[in-house]
């Protein structure tokens, strides 16, 4: 949820900073909304890994 946060407040900052014309605040929301990418992805694989690892602690406990 974060990442997506993060993603939404990048824009909005990226879309001030182009209105404007304050370079500075657009990269900034740029890097903020790349971050929360990230963060998303990384979520992601997070959840993966865990259901992995209840797979295999069914497996064991059979």
């Amino acid at each position: 949820m974060a990442g997506k946060t993060d993603q939404m407040k990048g824009k909005a900052k990226e879309a001030v900073g182009d209105l404007t014309g304050n370079k500075d605040l657009k990269s900034e929301g740029k890097a903020d909304r790349q971050a929360g990418e990230v963060k998303e992805k990384v979520g992601k694989v997070e959840d993966k890994v865990e259901e992995g690892i209840d797979k295999v602690k069914g497996v064991l406990h059979k």
